[in-house]
């Protein structure tokens, strides 16, 4: 029997043994983060050597294990505890292991944002997938075609937010033969944002032309809230509520026509404002109301930081921060100047620049003058450090935005406790962007 996205489902939703697997790629040099006395050898011998984060080289970006398992299991219980599913954004990581273990956790599926990552995870045997983009590639709607024919338990959602799209869908679908309906959700926008219908008659418009097109099934509704608003701000938040509730009167509007079996989805919710996702929309009737945080898992020291319901009162323990870089100081070239070997090609900058914590097996910086004023292509400016950053010295950095700072390493190492004088490395995550 073919599967519905908003089925139950039973099993892990992703092959474990492809996941498995990953411990028997043989490390070399494309891997920067490893030294050469890991090439030649398979991630599981390597990690048999119980090697040390003082062996690794720099510029170097870690994952911290205990707070890894601490936001996925913080994430999985707030979204119980709410009474909605959670299909975490895999684009955040690209990562199948972290995939694999969000799944564990319970989360309902895995989103995408393009046919590349979907082709990703369908190598792993990802069983259940939101894309929260329009496809309208011919070729790309053919290869989906194949998949969902090939594999009746593969469930795939995806949107539109126009006519033409739905047009352009259902023409390259009928070329392709295509034997099994795809599931879309008609996208909401707002003025200032993304992708979406301006309105909701908009949207209702779009759904009659999904009703009409044979190669569709009207799903539910879907959008993102996080492209209005970009704070925490009386302004941002009441921005946010206003588009949520337009959301749960166009899911109102679209409920009954939804022809999939299984309740219809109202998908929203980044990592910013997932509380008022819940507040706004978990109560709405015969819904399955459907989160695609992605950021929390490792969350950060910086945009997220500061705007994550957890940080806001929304109740459990915040999240922690996962994610750090570490850069060595190779120049002083003026007494408040220093400049380390990690940039742009290492670390995120788009949501704000790395924060430097301390000094590996030496002391802290935070509360210091010590701050990163600027970071070029692999350099990055440290300032009113005084005496703490000498040449040679290794810092620890925070870093903000983790959706660009994953896509810059293809492996990962894990460490057991990043605040330790002597970190361990006790796992490789592998990336594939």
């Amino acid at each position: 029997m073919e599967q519905t996205f908003a089925s139950s489902g039973t099993g892990p939703g992703i092959d474990a043994g492809k996941v498995a697997a990953l411990a028997d790629e043989v490390l070399d040099w494309r891997f920067k983060a490893l030294p050469p006395e890991a090439w030649g050898l398979s991630v599981r011998d390597y990690l048999a050597t119980r090697p040390a984060l003082a062996g690794l080289g720099t510029p170097l970006l870690t994952l911290d294990a205990a707070a890894v398992d601490h936001n996925v299991r913080t994430m999985a219980e707030w979204c119980a505890k709410a009474g909605v599913a959670l299909v975490p954004h895999g684009k955040t990581t690209m990562a199948p292991a972290l995939w694999q273990a969000q799944l564990a956790a319970g989360s309902h599926g895995i989103t995408l944002a393009n046919l590349p990552q979907v082709r990703v995870a369908r190598a792993f045997g990802v069983q259940r997938i939101l894309l929260a983009n329009t496809l309208l590639d011919p070729a790309g709607l053919g290869w989906l075609a194949a998949e969902l024919t090939a594999d009746p338990s593969f469930a795939f959602v995806s949107w539109v937010d126009s006519a033409e799209s739905v047009r352009l869908m259902d023409e390259a679908l009928r070329a392709a033969g295509a034997e099994r309906q795809v599931e879309v959700l008609v996208e909401l926008g707002g003025p200032g944002g993304r992708t979406g219908a301006r309105g909701v008659e908009e949207a209702v418009e779009i759904a009659a032309a999904v009703l009409r097109a044979p190669t569709l099934r009207l799903a539910g509704v879907g959008g993102y809230e996080g492209a209005l608003a970009h704070d925490a701000s009386e302004e941002g938040l009441a921005t946010v509520r206003g588009y949520l509730r337009a959301l749960a009167d166009l899911h109102g509007r679209l409920s009954t026509a939804c022809s999939s079996g299984a309740e219809p989805i109202v998908s929203a919710g980044g990592s910013a404002y997932f509380d008022l996702v819940v507040e706004e929309l978990a109560g709405l009737p015969d819904a399955l109301v459907v989160l695609r945080s992605g950021a929390y898992v490792a969350h950060d020291d910086g945009f997220y930081r500061g705007i994550s319901p957890l940080g806001r009162g929304a109740g459990q323990a915040p999240f922690r921060s996962a994610l750090h870089g570490w850069a060595r100081v190779v120049s002083r070239p003026e007494p408040q100047l220093a400049l380390l070997d990690a940039g742009k090609r290492d670390l995120p900058f788009d949501e704000g620049l790395p924060e430097p914590q301390l000094v590996r097996g030496g002391p802290g910086l935070a509360g210091t003058a010590a701050r990163i004023t600027a970071l070029n292509d692999q350099h990055a400016f440290l300032r009113d450090a005084g005496d703490l950053a000498p040449v040679g010295a290794v810092l620890r950095l925070g870093v903000s935005h983790p959706c660009t700072a994953f896509d810059k390493w293809t492996m990962i190492p894990v460490l057991d406790d990043a605040d330790s004088p002597e970190p361990k490395v006790t796992g490789l995550v592998r990336t594939y962007f």
